[in-house]
């Protein structure tokens, strides 16, 4: 078929990316400021500050739901490592409404079982999994050591008591160390599952990944949430009831900058 060369040229414009008021998601992530980790933190505060009493409902139901199953032996710890995640999945899309200029409402709270919550259980079987393993270790490097002392009578013995302290020291270091690479798969993959479909095994990587790449904004993150919650905990822990909520949001706000670019 011959060409016109006087034809007006073409282009291919399904091969270019519409603009979207959404910004343009990064699938793999990106690396940001340090300082953008107590951004995260302010942009969390203007999703809260707005609505105030549908967030701190939210918080104040939580709570309830992790009370109450913390009480039920065995089974009640198992169901709330299953169910928490759907709840906070919820919580990620009522902070996708509220982006959009729609109202927050407690009712997101329970979003999340009506979207992917199987994999947001998945999410949850996975930490189960991960704090077996963990104790596992514990036990393994551990468990040995606690029982001679205890076996051993420490009756005031000063080698034994500061022996077992040391101990004990060692192993939360242990439980600390082995838990941070655990909260960096999970941190992003409530809203990577429940805003961008992700599988639970590609949540899980792809927020273990970008957090790896993030390290410096999760430091700065990390040091101003716990300056905020030494003030938080000081009117008889009464200021959680802003923190928390502010917290949680601050999951999502962190999962925009990162994942979204204008």
């Amino acid at each position: 078929m011959a060409v016109d060369p006087y034809a007006a040229p073409k282009s291919r414009v399904a091969d270019s990316p519409a603009d979207s008021p959404d910004g343009v998601f990064l699938p793999g992530g990106s690396s940001v400021a340090a300082g953008n980790g107590s951004k995260w933190i302010a942009d969390a505060w203007e999703l809260f500050k707005g609505q105030k009493g549908a967030w701190i409902g939210i918080a104040l139901i939580f709570l309830v739901v992790i009370f109450v199953l913390s009480f039920i032996p065995f089974v009640g710890p198992l169901a709330l490592n299953l169910i928490s995640p759907i709840l906070i999945g919820g919580v990620m899309l009522g902070c996708e409404a509220v982006r959009k200029g729609e109202p927050m409402t407690v009712g997101f709270l329970l979003a999340g079982f009506s979207k992917n919550a199987g994999r947001l259980a998945g999410v949850g079987a996975f930490m189960i999994l991960a704090y077996i393993a963990m104790f596992a270790i514990l036990a393994l490097f551990f468990g040995t050591a606690i029982v001679g002392l205890f076996t051993g009578g420490m009756n005031n013995d000063p080698a034994g008591i500061a022996a077992m302290g040391i101990t004990i020291m060692l192993a939360g270091l242990v439980m600390l160390a082995l838990s941070i690479p655990l909260y960096m798969a999970v941190w992003f993959s409530y809203p990577l599952i429940v805003l961008n479909d992700f599988t639970v095994g590609q949540a899980l990587k792809t927020s273990f990944s970008v957090c790896l790449k993030n390290m410096l904004p999760f430091l700065v993150y990390g040091i101003v949430a716990l300056l905020l919650a030494i003030v938080a905990s000081i009117p008889l822990g009464l200021g959680w009831l802003l923190l928390g909520p502010v917290l949680l949001a601050s999951i999502y706000t962190g999962y925009r900058d990162i994942f979204y670019e204008p």
